[in-house]
């Protein structure tokens, strides 16, 4: 596994090495032992999600508030995502600033997202199957929600009408947001 730094110190593209022939492939998903001597953090994962989504279906921005804040480690899969990690973290240098990464069933790439971060995706294929593990469970009354197309945050989904969920359609701006983190 290789660790790609990202434009946000904490935030990591991770890489693994793929072995495949006529068969088909294999790679090692994820190994704590690996990600903690490649990344640094320690994290102990929970929780692992899945989603089905059909091409054009945004979910996001979201994020759980402490003590519930999650740290995730996403990846695709099926299919292929643009995936966005945004900092809500009010004494971070990149507060506000995000990262954009495609993760798809190809690239086998998978992105770390640290608690303090808004986390949306936008799928770029139907029938995508996104992953992701969590660092604490999912505890709806401390679930936020950005939203996915705050002028302030400026992010380049490169669609304008996406397939949003109605609490997706809720989502506040970034300038009334009073970030807890």
């Amino acid at each position: 596994m290789q660790v790609v730094k990202t434009n946000i110190a904490d935030v990591f593209i991770l890489e693994p090495q793929v072995f495949a022939d006529d068969r088909g492939y294999f790679f090692e998903s994820f190994s704590q032992q690996k990600f903690e001597k490649l990344t640094g953090k320690s994290v102990n994962f929970v929780q692992d999600n899945e989603s089905l989504s059909q091409q054009g279906v945004l979910r996001g921005l979201h994020f759980q508030i402490p003590p519930y804040a999650q740290d995730k480690l996403v990846r695709v899969v099926k299919g292929a995502v643009l995936d966005v990690a945004v900092d809500i973290r009010k004494n971070s240098p990149s507060y506000g600033q995000h990262v954009v990464c495609e993760l798809s069933e190809e690239n086998k790439r998978q992105l770390f997202v640290p608690a303090g971060f808004a986390h949306g995706f936008l799928t770029l294929q139907d029938n995508t199957i996104f992953s992701y593990k969590c660092s604490n469970y999912y505890a709806p009354a401390s679930e936020g929600c950005i939203a996915w197309n705050d002028k302030q945050l400026n992010i380049d989904w490169g669609v304008k009408n996406p397939v949003l969920s109605n609490k997706d359609k809720l989502g506040i701006s970034f300038e009334l947001f009073n970030s807890p983190f």
